[in-house]
């Protein structure tokens, strides 16, 4: 008996992590076990939508997406999310045409964004903020 397909991605943004499991299904979409389409705030839902609607209707019909998100913000899980579900759909279907598409549209979805918070040091309430002295 052949095994079923699946095929497990990862997104990552500032401190936050998602990881999306790509099933053969129907076109489930479903992140921390919530369906994207009812997912909340309304800001996050569009992010996360974004892959969805560039790829169309026949890229991800056929697929059930899983999505499960860690650590940092509701917006940067939401980048995070939305680069695992774009990694997701390039993994699966091995388009070059919807890797470009995805490219001309916003690269972060398939680079990623390196930038995090820098770490703070001693000396200081912050990364390069030092405690003021006075010497009166």
């Amino acid at each position: 008996m052949p095994g079923k397909k699946v095929l497990v991605v990862s997104g990552k943004r500032k401190t936050a992590t998602a990881r999306a499991v790509v099933k053969q299904g129907v076109g489930k979409v479903r992140i921390n076990l919530i369906p994207v389409e009812i997912y909340e705030p309304a800001v996050a839902r569009e992010k996360m939508m974004e892959p969805l609607l560039q790829a169309g209707e026949g890229a991800w019909k056929q697929v059930n997406i899983d999505v499960k998100t860690l650590g940092g913000g509701y917006m940067g899980q939401a980048e995070a999310a939305r680069m695992a579900i774009a990694n997701a759909l390039l993994k699966w279907t091995k388009s070059t045409h919807l890797r470009t598409v995805f490219n001309e549209y916003d690269r972060t979805m398939v680079a990623g964004d390196a930038r995090a918070k820098e770490p703070k040091k001693f000396g200081g309430p912050g990364a390069r903020a030092k405690e003021q002295k006075s010497y009166r």
